[in-house]
């Protein structure tokens, strides 16, 4: 249903279990990085009434997530600790040639976003399904289902804002490109490390 051209192992679970507290705060800060996305492009696109109104929602529920995160790191005495650079989100932005088309560096935002949501979606799908901590198994089961909502969304409004054929080319490549750089992840407990 992704897309995804590469599957995270299932060793990556006891990894990011081991390191759980640092998986945790990584989780957290995904979640406010991805409502400042969304906030970003209401501020750089304000014109797009629709773009507007499903950004807010974004942004608000990933704030939400943010919390949801935070309170369970807070109920297991964990800190949340300092914000790391998301080495895979930096790189994936990369990955398409800087232009000054407005509408072309919306669509890339947008297929960045989405990568970026359908990852998160199947590394919480990974997971939810192969972890030993029920609570955690749960939490991460429905993290999911919202992780593919907002993963659809932002490629479906890529594909309206440029033709549907040059933007699924973009999409390949852009998929292709992610799949080898996760051949190397899988080793840090991280989301997407």
């Amino acid at each position: 249903m992704l897309g995804l051209k590469f599957e995270t192992e299932t060793s990556w679970v006891e990894v990011a279990e081991n390191g759980l507290e640092q998986l945790l705060t990584d989780h957290a800060f995904a979640e406010q990085k991805a409502a400042s996305n969304a906030v970003s492009i209401i501020i750089n696109y304000s014109e797009e009434t629709e773009l507007v109104k499903d950004m807010s929602d974004i942004a608000i529920e990933e704030m939400e997530h943010f919390r949801m995160v935070h309170n369970l790191m807070v109920d297991r005495d964990m800190v949340l600790g300092k914000a790391t650079k998301n080495d895979y989100a930096l790189r994936l932005q990369k990955f398409f040639p800087h232009t000054n088309n407005r509408t072309e560096a919306l669509v890339h935002r947008l297929l960045v976003a989405a990568l970026i949501e359908a990852r998160s979606c199947e590394r919480f799908k990974v997971f939810s399904e192969n972890m030993n901590d029920d609570e955690l198994s749960k939490f991460y089961k429905d993290l999911m289902v919202s992780e593919a909502n907002h993963y659809t969304l932002f490629l479906g409004y890529a594909r309206k804002y440029m033709d549907r054929e040059i933007v699924d080319q973009k999409w390949q490549s852009l998929l292709e490109f992610e799949a080898d750089m996760m051949k190397s992840r899988g080793t840090i407990a991280k989301v997407h490390g």
